[in-house]
């Protein structure tokens, strides 16, 4: 019986096969033709087309924040992962485990079921995706004392504190790194009078973005169109603007952050200052943000090992000893 874990966000989708590790990681991207509805490209390939379409192809991301926005799509992506994964071994229907955000409703999480049982799976599993996250973390959730995650996504950041196998406390925002990205070229546009496309924007943040103002600030060439000559135009960014420009959505995180550790038994939150808290998702990657989350809460920040990967590993870890984990995340059906 062949178990697939998938990690399904808003930004990337990782899949995983236990004994395997990671074997794909792709952007939730699908270009579809839109005249005879035919998907031309998925992942990575899809990805180098936005903003760039002509008007008969349309690029999709079917995901938002972290839900499933257009299913038809979601569903074709699935099938597409479960395809590569599988390959010969198709006709055997697989077993599949998908992280979910922890605020889905039951009508966004039913969606992601059907999605996954039509697109060719035998039974869907979802798990929380801070558990999974803390799993691949390798923090131990069965111990009885308290460990807090902070998983921030594309779409979702979501902060739970877990003892025993269960999440304690959690509370989620959908507000994540697109937010940011969005944020950092609405800057361009209202300082510099510049149109930049999301992808440019993107890179933006991935080059020269920081959580807190540097002393020695990177400097970074960027183009877009002149606002108002519609001409293309050159300017120089430096990684300070990008710190102010993304600040907001810092500032709401951290307050994400700030009502679960208020909402927290003293007991567990004895035991969050003594070991910190685990950062995990690829909004984690922004340089500075440890300092800025501890500076801002008090609290000891750590980064987990490979941020990007928690969720997906988290899922394997449970594919593996799903008997041991059943209890504390299965909701089946």
């Amino acid at each position: 019986m062949k178990k697939i874990g998938i990690d399904l966000g808003t930004c990337n989708s990782l899949v995983f096969l236990p004994k395997k590790g990671v074997v794909l990681q792709e952007p939730s991207v699908v270009a579809v033709a839109l005249e005879e509805n035919r998907i031309l490209a998925i992942g990575e390939k899809a990805k180098e087309m936005i903003g760039r379409t002509p008007d008969t192809i349309r690029v999709y991301r079917p995901l938002k924040d972290g839900v499933i926005a257009d299913f038809r799509v979601t569903q074709a992506m699935l099938k597409y992962f479960i395809d590569k994964v599988c390959g010969f071994w198709r006709f055997l229907k697989p077993e599949l485990m998908i992280g979910v955000p922890a605020g889905i409703t039951s009508t966004e999480r039913r969606a992601v079921i059907n999605a996954a049982l039509n697109a060719g799976a035998k039974q869907v599993y979802l798990a929380k995706e801070p558990i999974l996250a803390a799993i691949g973390a390798g923090i131990p959730i069965n111990s009885c004392s308290g460990n807090m995650i902070v998983d921030i996504g594309g779409g979702t950041s979501e902060v739970a504190v877990i003892s025993l196998g269960g999440i304690v406390t959690c509370d989620s925002i959908r507000i994540g790194g697109d937010k940011m990205d969005l944020a950092i070229s609405d800057y361009i546009k209202k300082k510099y009078n510049l149109a930049v496309g999301e992808q440019t924007a993107e890179d933006i943040k991935i080059k020269i973005g920081t959580a807190l103002p540097e002393k020695e600030a990177k400097v970074l060439e960027i183009r877009g169109r002149d606002l108002i000559y519609g001409l293309p135009r050159t300017i120089k960014i430096s990684s300070n603007e990008i710190s102010e420009a993304i600040s907001d959505i810092l500032v709401e995180i951290i307050h994400l952050i700030k009502t679960v550790l208020r909402d927290t038994p003293p007991e567990l939150s004895a035991d969050i200052i003594d070991k910190g808290m685990i950062l995990s998702g690829g909004g984690v990657l922004l340089r500075n943000i440890t300092d800025r989350i501890s500076q801002e809460t008090g609290v000891p920040c750590f980064l987990a090992e490979d941020p990007l990967l928690c969720v997906a590993k988290g899922t394997g870890v449970v594919l593996e000893n799903l008997d041991v984990y059943k209890k504390s995340i299965m909701s089946k059906r």
